[in-house]
């Protein structure tokens, strides 16, 4: 069966590979389409520290179960499902509390382990979420908004809380989405004019295009000077992580989504003149997986405009050099098989 590779930083290459065989607890999936996650982008980019070359990208996935192992019983073929790219080892620190999505030990498709860019993959039955109600295009983005709703999980936003959001790329609009069914007021950040469109669609009641407007002026006049609840922080840079620490309230939540690609410098009597709880978020939970699918299917998100371009498998490779070229120009890429 064919494969797209990235055989090197810059580089991609179709090959054959061998039949995908599913074991007794396994599914045996036919992948319909993959989404481009930025860490794909990092990886064809050579700047992804946790992959090794070649490998095969792609986590977001959307696909029609083939064939079921023998021991699986709540599954069978034809489902359309989704499905979580995670791994978890039961025994560090992090299994042994019960928060498997962060283990120490993760293995996510396509960056520590061949991903999903191929014609059939196998995967555990309980990574498996099928939706018989959403669009296959549609359940191709169930985990990167996923990891936004876990956010706002350990953000412990609840109703009547401004939330503001920074950085309206998929993950962010899945903050976005998820913060306002919590009945939170939810402003969006970005440079971007079309992405803060997108935020409006998807729940945000304010925008703020920090190119064209200052950020702390507006929170503040947002707010009544007092600055919001919550900020959650999904871009990775270091003065967009300082930022968070500077405009969220006192006593406030501050959650980071993103790796900040280089070393961040804080000045850290905020963090004890505030006393704020600053909180990392990880990857996504089952349950996160189950709230989104149910906010996609009540039908309010603007799926066909986060979708930027769907592509068939022969021109996946063209559309990560696109990307490349041209970030700013991309929400979402879904590769079509």
């Amino acid at each position: 069966m064919k494969a797209l590779f990235i055989t090197e930083p810059g580089k991609t290459e179709t090959r054959e590979i061998a039949p995908s065989i599913a074991g007794p607890s396994d599914v045996l999936l036919r992948v319909r389409y993959v989404g481009y996650c930025g860490s794909d982008l990092g990886t064809f980019r050579g700047k992804n520290p946790l992959v090794s070359y070649p490998r095969i990208p792609g986590h977001e996935v959307s696909a029609i179960i083939e064939q079921v192992g023998r021991e699986v019983t709540s599954l069978q073929a034809g489902m359309e499902v989704t499905l979580s790219p995670y791994t978890h080892c039961g025994t560090c620190a992090a299994c042994r509390q019960g928060r498997f999505h962060c283990c120490r030990h993760n293995q996510t498709l396509g960056v520590q382990r061949d991903g999903a860019l191929t014609e059939y993959l196998v995967v555990p039955a309980q990574k498996i979420f099928p939706s018989p109600g959403l669009a296959l295009r549609t359940l191709a983005l169930v985990e990167p908004l996923t990891v936004g709703a876990h956010a706002v999980e350990r953000g412990r936003v609840s109703a009547g809380e401004t939330v503001v959001v920074v950085g309206c790329g998929a993950i962010g609009l899945g903050v976005v989405a998820t913060a306002r069914m919590h009945g939170a007021r939810v402003v969006a950040v970005d440079i971007d004019d079309a992405k803060l469109a997108l935020a409006r669609e998807a729940g945000a009641a304010l925008t703020v295009n920090t190119r064209q407007e200052a950020l702390h002026e507006r929170l503040s006049e947002a707010t009544e000077g007092h600055g919001p609840e919550v900020v959650i922080e999904a871009v990775g840079l270091p003065e967009t992580y300082r930022a968070a620490i500077e405009e969220v309230a006192f006593a406030g939540r501050v959650v980071y989504v993103s790796y900040a690609k280089e070393a961040v410098t804080f000045e850290t009597r905020l963090f004890v003149q505030k006393e704020l709880d600053i909180l990392g978020s990880r990857n996504a939970t089952p349950q996160n997986f189950e709230r989104v699918i149910g906010l996609l299917t009540a039908g309010s998100f603007p799926v066909e405009r986060v979708i930027t371009r769907a592509v068939p498998f022969d021109q996946a490779g063209k559309a990560l050099r696109d990307w490349d070229a041209h970030p700013a120009d991309f929400t979402r890429i879904l590769v079509e098989l």
